[in-house]
């Protein structure tokens, strides 16, 4: 059986904010969650998905 943690402990184990989480979950951004009245469950097997606003290979000097 799969163990789940709430949106609120997977903040605080990724160093982000709750409501960021919320909105991963909400865009399926987060593999195997599941929304049990407006609680997202979330495995606690998941890994944080990357920041979508980056790419690994680029550096963030300031020059492009």
């Amino acid at each position: 059986m799969f163990e789940y943690m709430t949106a609120q402990e997977a903040s605080e184990r990724w160093d982000i904010s709750v409501r960021r989480v919320q909105r991963l979950c909400k865009e399926r951004r987060i593999e195997g969650v599941i929304n049990i009245n407006r609680v997202w469950l979330i495995p606690k097997t998941a890994k944080k998905p990357a920041d979508g606003r980056y790419k690994e290979n680029k550096k963030h000097d300031g020059v492009d």
